[in-house]
């Protein structure tokens, strides 16, 4: 009898090892990898742009100025703030755990993580008091 009972745990650990195996998605990695390859590159341009802006201010007057820079250092910090949360949204894309009830939240925070980048450079120019 103890024998039977030993061989029937045995039995139900490995039933639940290749539970927890098949568990795992075969093509887990899709939807991080095509949010990295959208998000980084718009981000890196975004910010080249961000960044460039403060050019169309070179032949301001004064007063033109003095409402443009407040402006640009408000929104940029936002933009900054905004691309920092599109790296988070990405980086929780990669790390949540590789199941399959996991799945639907990995591919939202990696659809929401370029969709941020284009939303913060969009405030960034909504907000900036352009000349």
């Amino acid at each position: 009898m103890p024998k039977q009972l030993s061989a029937s745990v045995e039995d139900d650990n490995l039933r639940a090892a290749v539970a927890r195996f098949d568990d795992r998605m075969p093509s887990r990695w899709t939807a991080p990898v095509i949010s990295t390859v959208l998000t980084l590159p718009a981000a890196f341009l975004a910010l080249v742009f961000a960044g460039l802006s403060p050019m169309a201010c070179d032949s301001c007057d004064q007063a033109q100025n003095a409402r443009f820079t407040p402006s640009f250092d408000t929104a940029f910090a936002v933009f900054q703030a905004g691309l920092l949360l599109a790296l988070t949204l990405l980086l929780v894309s990669w790390v949540l755990p590789w199941r399959r009830r996991l799945a639907p939240r990995r591919v939202l925070f990696a659809v929401l993580a370029p969709l941020c980048v284009i939303c913060s450079y969009v405030t960034f120019v909504a907000m900036v008091d352009w000349p």
